[in-house]
């Protein structure tokens, strides 16, 4: 493993923390509450450590896939380090740990919280709370690299141990472009959802915190009334769209905007996630119909909850711990499932469980006809047999891990509903769960220890797994 390249890295991502955290102290300084010096205190030493790794010689330029893999573990742990103490220093927050859990759901665009009341915080405070989201959601490492030159090889390796979905991909040859040209996207699709958001009456510091939440699929919401505060069905629906257009692979607006409207219209797994949306939102408005009051609240209901939910964002207009059981099982499905690959949603991803159920669909038909050779195709192209084992042996470790953190949290003593929901709520990075952690509760029930777990698995759910693995493997560090 070449630690001086790791180190070196690793420096990089706590400079750009630092510089990322500068927005959140201009609100601070604007807003006069007294949360700046608590920015200071954390921007002034994490910029000077930072500093100081990145002069660190590297003692050869190309990284291994490994060191990606490390790099990418080893800096969503850090940032999260980091970026919890201004919530520490400042208060609100009964203890670090409680920060570290807020700060690692804000990064991997998870939105649970451990808060009742989030607007008793400071503005500066909610501000990078929220900017967290935005952050994590397109992934601070492609940020890195939009910013700092590096070898395209040693890119390569970080952009496939942290984009999510089964397979990663580049839109042009050098990945510092393609990291331009995602940000680029990422930042105009925020910006215009931000103006409309001012445009139909939410002020300037929500719409922003807001937009940075759908943008990055993530749901802290800026008070304890959520979405459902602002009484508007505008502003709902504008959501509901565009978190559903944030869990698109960004793959598809950049055909559109080199005008390949068939290449991008022609994905499977963008065709698949819409079928699944609608007919979610239409199987639960039917079910919903009578608690909602009406056909039409149940079907604006039903989408927002179905948008937020499938891209994993989290915002929730409703509590829909009420519903019938069929719309709650419904919702820990789409959870299971996720938004696509190379978007900023999270979830097992469509394109995985495309390939899932066409294995399962091949090997039933191969064993009717052993004779006959059956490829499992995607887009109309053959899925390599190195893609399918990956995406088999990741759908197992994600149920056996969501086994074995149920089973830890459930040390607390909570019933299982809670456990399991939380689980797959922090698993899948998407906010809220069922019953003590349902979409109007929070997740201050469970321990400070209990918490941290929690934080793995949102950090594990976030990098894919194999990730977070590798950085506690033996061999990773001996060779």
């Amino acid at each position: 493993m070449n630690k001086r390249i790791i180190v070196n890295f690793i420096g990089k991502i706590m400079v750009t923390e630092a510089i990322l955290m500068l927005p959140a102290l201009l609100v601070a300084l604007i807003y006069g509450e007294g949360d700046a010096k608590g920015f200071l205190v954390t921007i002034i030493p994490t910029a000077i450590i930072g500093l100081i790794l990145t002069f660190i010689k590297q003692s050869q330029k190309r990284m291994s896939s490994r060191d990606g893999y490390f790099i990418v573990a080893a800096a969503w742990i850090i940032i999260s380090l980091i970026g919890a103490f201004p919530l520490y220093l400042n208060g609100g927050f009964d203890s670090y740990w409680n920060a570290l859990f807020e700060m690692v759901s804000g990064f991997t665009t998870t939105g649970a919280s451990v808060l009742d009341r989030p607007e008793d915080l400071k503005h500066g405070v909610l501000f990078w709370r929220s900017f967290s989201h935005w952050i994590g959601g397109m992934g601070v490492l492609v940020f890195v690299m939009m910013v700092m030159p590096m070898e395209n090889d040693n890119s390569m390796h970080l952009v496939r141990a942290e984009v999510p979905g089964p397979t990663a991909g580049k839109l042009v040859p050098r990945m510092r472009t393609t990291s331009m040209i995602l940000y680029g996207i990422y930042t105009a699709m925020t910006m215009f959802l931000i103006v409309l958001l001012l445009f139909f009456g939410m002020n300037p510091f929500d719409s922003f915190c807001i937009a940075f939440g759908t943008a990055g699929t993530g749901g802290f919401g800026v008070s304890a009334a959520g979405i459902g505060g602002y009484n508007s069905l505008a502003i709902e629906i504008i959501l509901g769209i565009f978190m559903l257009l944030f869990g698109v692979n960004f793959n598809a607006y950049h055909l559109i905007l080199l005008k390949k409207y068939k290449e991008a219209f022609s994905s499977e797994e963008i065709k698949a996630y819409f079928w699944i949306v609608f007919v979610s939102v239409v199987a639960i408005a039917c079910n919903i119909v009578h608690f909602a009051g009406g056909i039409g609240n149940a079907f604006r209901q039903a989408f927002f909850q179905v948008s937020s939910i499938i891209t994993t964002t989290g915002f929730a207009t409703v509590d829909f711990e009420k519903w019938p059981e069929f719309s709650k099982h419904l919702l820990i499905l789409l959870m299971l499932i996720g938004a696509c690959a190379g978007s900023t949603g999270g979830g097992m991803k469509v394109s995985r469980v495309l390939i899932l159920v066409k294995s399962f669909v091949a090997e039933i038909r191969q064993t009717i006809n052993p004779k006959e050779i059956i490829t499992v195709r995607l887009n109309g192209k053959p899925v390599d047999r190195k893609t399918l084992s990956s995406t088999r042996i990741y759908a197992a470790s994600y149920l056996l891990l969501v086994c074995v953190f149920t089973l830890i949290v459930s040390l607390d003593g909570l019933d299982f509903t809670t456990n399991f929901s939380a689980v797959m709520a922090c698993f899948n990075n998407i906010g809220p769960g069922l019953h003590l952690v349902g979409p109007m509760s929070n997740f201050s029930v469970y321990s400070d220890w209990i918490q941290v777990v929690l934080s793995i698995a949102m950090l594990t759910g976030r990098l894919e797994i194999f990730p977070m693995f590798l950085l506690f493997a033996k061999s990773a560090h001996d060779r």
